[in-house]
């Protein structure tokens, strides 16, 4: 079983791989799948402003196409103190994949923020949605 502080460790360790010629903002993520595996991301920015992608959605990307769909936990790192959290755009894509745990820290203190999906996006749309909106 992977502990939530050995996921933040992989999210920290993918901070120098960032591509972030522009901001300078590294994000790492490290996304615990279901059967165990961890699936690492990092933000990759664009000259295009709004072709970059963030390091959670590149985690889940590259998961999806390894044919993973179910997660236990995602892990985000920056160097910001205490912590950076995920943008609105990462927030509604990750719901997507159901309400997991949420762990935020970054690579200078032991500082971390322990919370989910739900508690980030209250309210949110997804696939239940269209659910209900069907059955209606």
């Amino acid at each position: 079983m992977v502990s939530d502080d050995e996921l933040l460790a992989k999210a920290i360790a993918q901070l120098p791989l960032a591509y972030i010629p522009y901001s300078k903002f590294p994000v790492g993520a490290a996304l615990l799948c279901e059967d165990g595996t961890i699936i690492t991301g990092v933000n990759v920015e664009n000259a295009s402003y709004g072709g970059t992608i963030c390091a959670e959605r590149s985690a889940y990307v590259s998961a999806i196409s390894q044919g993973k769909r179910k997660f236990k936990a995602i892990a985000v790192a920056t160097e910001l103190v205490p912590f950076g959290a995920p943008c609105g755009l990462c927030r509604q894509f990750m719901v997507e994949f159901g309400n997991v745990k949420v762990i935020l820290g970054n690579s200078k203190t032991n500082d971390k923020l322990i919370t989910s999906i739900s508690e980030l996006l209250p309210h949110s749309f997804g696939p239940e949605s269209l659910d209900q909106h069907a059955s209606q």
